[in-house]
């Protein structure tokens, strides 16, 4: 049983990477056009949400999101989430409306045809660079002053012990909420770690639910900023109990 058990695994694993791809050759003449000129990003975002639900649905995923506050389309925002799965992107993506561009690590830069697109409309950082951490911030106000949003998972990867809920937060976010004056929007990410983690022989189809929690002004009444250690303690706080309180329900229903 568990031989058959790790062939499945296997094999779904490595039908994630081809659902990854086969709606990117489909759409390929259109997302290469849309990122020809600055002006066609919103094309590529709204591409970008079709792909995403595609490889969800294609993963035997289906997700349910609780926005408890209606954003405003014109405002840009820095949107924030917990990290546990590569999945996290397609989820962020198929459930904010509002288009925004990721900052990530080079790293994903190298998965063949994704990576072509991702380093072309993402602010790539390499964390072991002071130069690259502020090259973020330039790129950062350029896609602000084009009225596009930012998103970053603060915790900077994945943590590879899968017991923790919640890694500590990196700054960079949360100092450039502050800098740029984005009111911030945590999203809270329950079960993709359940569904798609990087432990290769886990996971199963299923629901993938999310919770978008009102924004979280980044400048006081005053129009001063907020201190952004203040903020990444305060947001942190925020999503960890929210994850604990997903977790209390998820357990009371199994009894």
């Amino acid at each position: 049983m568990k031989s058959i058990k790790k062939i499945f695994w296997t094999v779904w694993r490595i039908w994630f990477y081809v659902v990854m791809l086969i709606p990117i050759l489909v759409m390929l003449p259109f997302l290469v056009a849309s990122i020809l000129t600055e002006s066609g990003y919103p094309y590529f975002f709204k591409m970008s949400r079709i792909w995403a639900k595609c490889v969800l649905f294609g993963m035997g995923f289906y997700y349910k999101v609780e926005k408890l506050q209606k954003l405003d389309r014109k405002k840009s925002y820095m949107f924030v989430a917990n990290h546990t799965s590569m999945t996290d992107i397609m989820l962020m993506l198929a459930v904010v409306d509002n288009p925004f561009v990721f900052v990530g690590k080079m790293s994903l830069a190298k998965i063949p045809l994704f990576g072509f697109f991702y380093k072309r409309t993402s602010i790539l950082v390499d964390r072991s660079s002071s130069k690259s951490r502020m090259e973020v911030f330039e790129q950062a106000q350029k896609r602000i002053d084009r009225g596009l949003s930012i998103c970053i998972f603060p915790e900077g990867g994945v943590p590879h012990d899968e017991s923790i809920i919640l890694d500590t937060f990196k700054d960079g976010a949360f100092r450039l909420a502050a800098d740029h004056h984005l009111p911030i929007v945590p999203l809270i990410f329950p079960d993709n770690k359940k569904r798609l983690s990087y432990t290769y022989y886990s996971g199963s189809p299923g629901l993938m639910r999310a919770k978008m929690l009102p924004p979280i002004e980044t400048v006081s009444a005053t129009g001063e900023p907020i201190d952004r250690k203040e903020l990444r303690e305060h947001v942190r706080k925020i999503i960890f109990d929210e994850l604990i309180n997903f977790q209390n329900i998820d357990a009371s229903k199994s009894k």
